[in-house]
């Protein structure tokens, strides 16, 4: 098991570089560094004017080298201003000069760069984003799974039945709609005044950085009504195929309980395919819930991507790339490992 996941761990490092690497090459192209220098510029500038901006900022360095002060492999770009002012990336005015900077200062030194939008660091507006989209994939979550669940198994208890066909009625109808339709739905119904919930009301215009229930139950609502049936189907499929295996014939014919039976042989075998669906939703709850957070004005990480990337923050947004990355691949990491502890017939050479 631990070669195992050593070997995980270098190949989720190794993909985890290229990805990174394939996201600056994107976000590093002329064109965005272009309208980069405009925004931070003047919209009238001149192409001597912008080449001359990305010259001095060391955008117009070759690709692997910027990518490597990026990461903090390579010495930090340091230049002098239009004032005559030595500055860089890893100068901070009030906090160190020229002389006591750092010479290495990238993403492995905690380095995240300079949110042009904000005008703040990026690693505390990616901190502050990410924990207020961590509450709602918090409690989205612990809504979602289990009732998914509990449907998924009911509906695969019993293959064909009435509860069979009005769960999985329920399941297709709630995967079928896409969280803009449901939202919106909620929207109207709840956060309108026709049914006398004004408490609701402000839901999906409020700033969202203060949590509050009124504020917090549409957005986990849209988001759970989605993931539900995904889940209840993958578990209701799998259930259904587990309840026909010759093992659980036997343990019929010799007389056991159908709530042992389901309980002590057929649910930890029926968990293993909905397992890995479960662990996707990570990475979905992170960043696949842009509408969700643009609908409610959700002020969060997926709400972050978008404004950087509609405002051509290229740090905001690299940072936001590697969090990502990041999630998606340990979680994928602990899909596998949980995969092998769910199912004993599997073995690890």
């Amino acid at each position: 098991m631990g070669m195992f996941i050593l070997r995980r761990v270098g190949v989720m490092l190794l993909t985890a570089f290229c990805l990174t690497f394939i996201v600056f090459f994107m976000t590093n192209l002329y064109p965005n560094l272009e309208k980069l220098a405009k925004t931070q510029g003047n919209f009238r500038m001149s192409d001597e004017a912008v080449v001359s901006y990305l010259t001095r900022e060391g955008y117009m360095a070759p690709l692997p080298v910027k990518y490597g002060r990026w990461l903090g492999v390579l010495p930090n770009h340091v230049f002098t201003d239009e004032d005559g002012k030595v500055t860089g990336k890893c100068i901070r005015e009030g906090v160190n000069t020229p002389e006591t900077a750092p010479a290495y200062c990238g993403v492995l030194q905690g380095e995240w760069g300079y949110s042009s939008v904000f005008k703040e660091d990026a690693g505390s507006i990616i901190a502050k984003r990410l924990g207020l989209t961590g509450w709602l994939a918090l409690a989205a979550f612990a809504v979602m799974i289990p009732l998914a669940l509990i449907i998924g198994v009911l509906a695969g208890m019993r293959e064909g039945s009435r509860t069979d066909r009005s769960l999985s009625t329920f399941s297709i109808a709630s995967s079928a709609t896409p969280e803009y339709v449901s939202g919106v739905i909620f929207i109207a119904v709840f956060a309108s005044s026709a049914f006398g919930l004004r408490w609701f009301k402000g839901s999906s215009t409020s700033a969202m950085d203060d949590i509050t229930f009124a504020n917090f139950t549409l957005p986990v609502a849209t988001i759970a009504l989605y993931g539900v049936g995904y889940i209840a189907r993958m578990t209701r499929a799998s259930m259904a195929e587990v309840m026909t295996a010759q093992y659980i014939r036997t343990a019929r014919l010799k007389g056991v309980s159908f709530p042992n039976i389901v309980m002590r042989h057929a649910l930890r075998n029926a968990l293993i395919a909905p397992f890995t669906v479960i662990m996707l939703q990570f990475p979905y709850l992170l960043t696949g819930v842009v509408i969700t957070e643009t609908l409610f004005n959700y002020k969060g990480f997926g709400w972050m991507l978008v404004q950087a990337a509609s405002n051509n923050d290229i740090d905001l947004l690299l940072g936001g790339s590697v969090v990502a990355v990041f999630v998606v691949l340990v979680t994928q990491l602990i899909s596998d490992v949980g995969y092998v502890f769910l199912n004993p017939r599997i073995r690890i050479s």
